[in-house]
């Protein structure tokens, strides 16, 4: 008596299923490729997925062969990767690695997972397309020039309007690309490179003429409270950034009082700026209304902080001042 290879394998897996527990239990089994379309000759991704209960056991039909059709071979069975699940539960997961030497659109089988007297099948439709490579007979075959004699001429695909005339597309794209630089570095920010850019103040100048301005708008004085926090605490982060090299104007108030502990310069002066702080925070988010007197000595706290931690003149600029009088 003569066995062929399939009724071998048939006995194999009919030897499997005898094997098998009774019960099936509530098992899914789902497939995916990795694409719908792949090189000839090169590999593909099938990923398959089981749940089902821990103490169930099961066959996958597919992959007792080398084949999942004619066309199809399976290169690498890959192995098992098992999950534990709540309830008592498993997840299977499968990567197979497939492979069509042959052109075409092949439809793969469903996958067959036994379990128990029950057969599952995949419920995907899944479709391969394997492409060819594509070679022109027609095509010409073309001496290779010199480099010295063309130097853009060697992709020659490349048409003659543009080869010929390359200097002028390379200024174009020179001159495109300084727009796009142009733009996100002055115009979208509102900046004329062209125009004389007026000398910015000092830190402490600068802190202490918007601080004069606040006090001239008289927001809190007209039930603007929120707006006039939001203006005072702004100078101070402008201040500190431009004083001490903190990026206050990104910082929360606690981030803020953490850098400015660390700064000698700084926390000589912390107090004053933690009340302020403080204040307007609970102005700004909480909705808390204040007094006048609490606006007047936010103010004022404000201002000594700028005073307490000006820079200190220098040597050479007190004698100026001592020569000017």
């Amino acid at each position: 008596m003569t066995f062929t290879r399939h009724s071998i394998q048939a006995l194999i897996i009919a030897m499997m299923l005898l094997a098998l527990p009774a019960v099936a239990g509530n098992t899914t089994i789902s497939a995916k490729l990795d694409s719908t379309h792949v090189l000839m000759g090169k590999t593909i991704g099938l990923h398959i997925s089981v749940v089902q209960d821990r103490e169930v056991n099961g066959l996958m039909l597919n992959l007792v062969a080398d084949t999942l059709n004619a066309k199809v071979e399976i290169a690498d069975k890959g192995k098992a990767d098992t999950t534990a699940l709540d309830n008592n539960r498993l997840q299977i997961n499968r990567d197979i690695t497939l492979q069509a030497f042959d052109p075409g659109t092949y439809q793969l089988p469903a996958i067959l997972y036994v379990v128990g007297g029950d057969t599952l099948r995949s419920k995907e439709t899944l479709t391969l397309t394997v492409d060819s490579i594509k070679v022109d007979p027609q095509g010409k075959i073309k001496d290779f020039k010199p480099v010295a004699e063309a130097p853009f001429k060697l992709l020659d695909w490349i048409p003659d309007f543009i080869s010929d005339y390359w200097w002028a597309w390379l200024a174009g794209l020179l001159l495109l690309a300084f727009g796009i630089y142009a733009y996100f570095k002055w115009y979208k920010k509102g900046i004329n490179p062209l125009k004389p850019v007026k000398k910015r103040l000092p830190p402490y100048e600068e802190a202490m003429q918007a601080l004069s301005n606040l006090k001239s708008r008289n927001l809190w004085q007209n039930g603007q409270e929120k707006e006039y926090y939001t203006a005072l605490t702004d100078i101070l982060r402008v201040y500190i950034d431009r004083r001490f090299g903190i990026n206050a104007v990104e910082m929360t108030s606690t981030q803020i009082m953490d850098k400015i502990r660390q700064n000698e310069d700084a926390h000589i002066a912390k107090e004053q700026l933690n009340n302020v702080l403080e204040i307007a925070d609970f102005v700004k988010f909480a909705n808390m209304h204040t007094l006048a007197d609490d606006n007047e000595i936010a103010f004022q706290r404000a201002v000594n902080f700028v005073e307490q931690t000006k820079p200190l003149p220098q040597p050479n600029e007190e004698e100026g001042k001592e020569d000017a009088q």
